[in-house]
């Protein structure tokens, strides 16, 4: 077999590929030996009607396509194999030259895996913005944890207050016409954690029992309902009834309730390990984020349109499943921010996955970092613990997906280079810059670690 290789711009491979006329042949009569043995064929059993009658009944260019599909597999392996190729799809044919007693020539175009050339990744200092533990963190968890556990006990006597929970009808209008879904009776509503439209639980404080009053609201302008963004709307409601948060005192008794103390102090210390880890685990992201920044920016690589394109195809999938799941639409989404907005970011989004996975690939080679046996089977026992499944019957369905594995395979391949580049670099902590989210560093460059909490009963956030 010949085989005439050549490399162009934007890792892509034109090949030529001559096979002899005698394998040419072979491949042929196998197919119509295929074909005579699956197409009913008048006259003849099956298997036994002659190649002229196959060829009448079927045609030469379904017998050649599939002569072609038992050929090109070993023929492309070979090409791949003896110029070393890292491939990253399946060879496309450009043009082929099948015709039997003669060699058969064969034009295909090979998409190779990009060539990445990291300039440094071992040994240097990067700046990481250091994260800031609140001030009131600790009284706000400590407060959060009683919060938790207050009884709630009615009030006749007053106003509502800003901490209250009450119970009211609400009937919403906008221009003159009543909202759709924009009314309830008996509404149970927390005056300082409401998730209404912006202004509306404010208008809800100092109101008294059973009297009607109007709450005036504006929707924000990019509400989902496009009817309704920006809009200007009147709620009437009526308070039914007003429930005054009573907390528990904080004491010894209190503190061996909500988890496995015996006093406040010891209680008062687990919250203060909760903020603590909770400052070491952002520490530890913004650690790897900044890493992964500086690699980014120095990385050389020439990636394809055609391969930004398909990781683009993937996310926008993903981005229409998680706005399924939502409650919205695809075309909602483009009314409310535009088709152009949305796919420069996919766009942009694509090609830092695509980088940040060559940059990973490369290291992991470079520094001879794979996954073994031990490593998968830890990362299932946890995976099916966290599931609560049975772990060999979590394992039976894992390996049953090879894609599903080959995504957990990959997962921990992540977190080990990610643990080799900070335990290889060095983090120089300053205070944080003005608060600002790219896009680049909003991704992350390993599995979230999972969220420590503490030993009490009721969830506590700093």
């Amino acid at each position: 077999m010949k085989i005439d290789l050549k490399k162009e711009e934007h890792n892509i491979a034109k090949v030529e590929i001559e096979i002899p006329a005698k394998d040419g042949l072979e491949a042929y009569n196998r197919a119509v030996k295929t074909y005579a043995q699956h197409v009913n064929i008048p006259g003849f059993r099956r298997g036994k009607a002659p190649r002229n009658i196959v060829e009448r009944q079927v045609g030469k260019e379904r017998i050649v396509a599939e002569a072609l599909e038992t050929l090109l597999p070993s023929a492309f392996r070979q090409v791949i194999s003896d110029n070393k190729l890292e491939v990253l799809m399946q060879p496309r044919i450009d043009d082929y030259n099948f015709e039997v007693g003669k060699d058969v020539k064969v034009k295909a175009t090979i998409e190779l895996k990009p060539e990445v050339t990291l300039k440094e990744y071992k040994g240097m200092t990067v700046e990481v913005e250091e994260y800031q533990v609140p001030e009131d963190a600790f009284d706000k968890s400590l407060d959060n944890l009683l919060s938790q556990s207050a009884k709630l006990e009615l009030v006749v006597d007053r106003n509502t207050k800003a901490d209250d929970i009450i119970v009211f009808d609400f009937d919403g209008y906008s221009n003159g016409e009543k909202i759709e879904h924009g009314d309830a009776k008996n509404y149970t509503m927390d005056l300082a954690n409401s998730n209404f439209i912006p202004g509306f639980a404010e208008q809800l404080v100092d109101k008294p029992l059973d009297k009607e009053f109007d709450v005036n609201v504006t929707f924000p302008e990019n509400y989902h309902e496009t009817k309704l963004a920006g809009q200007p709307a009147t709620f009437k409601c009526t308070i039914h009834e007003i429930k005054q948060k009573v907390l528990p005192e904080l004491t010894d008794e209190f503190a061996q309730k909500v988890g496995p103390f015996k006093t406040v102090d010891e209680l008062k210390a687990d919250i203060q390990d909760y903020i603590d880890k909770q400052k070491e685990q952002a520490d530890r992201k913004n650690t790897e984020r900044a890493i992964m920044d500086k690699l980014h920016d120095t990385v050389e690589v020439d990636i394809h349109e055609a391969m930004i394109s398909r990781e683009a195809e993937s996310l926008l999938e993903e981005y229409k499943q998680k706005l399924s799941g939502q409650g919205f639409t695809w075309e909602q989404a483009i009314e409310a921010q535009g088709y152009d907005k949305i796919m420069s970011t996919i766009n942009d989004d694509a090609l830092f996955r695509i980088k940040n996975s060559l940059i990973i690939d490369k290291i992991a080679r470079e520094e001879k970092i794979t996954v073994d046996q031990k490593a998968l089977t830890d990362k299932l026992d946890s995976l099916s613990a966290m599931y609560q499944m049975d772990r060999d019957t979590f394992a039976k369905y894992m390996f049953q997906n090879p894609s599903m594995i080959n995504n957990i395979s990959q997962q921990i391949l992540n977190e080990k280079v990610i643990n080799f580049l900070v335990e290889n670099n060095t983090a120089k902590f300053v205070k944080p810059k003005a608060e600002k989210k790219s896009a680049k560093t909003a991704k992350s460059t390993a599995d979230k670690p999972a969220k420590k909490t503490t030993k009490a009963k009721a969830k506590v956030e700093a």
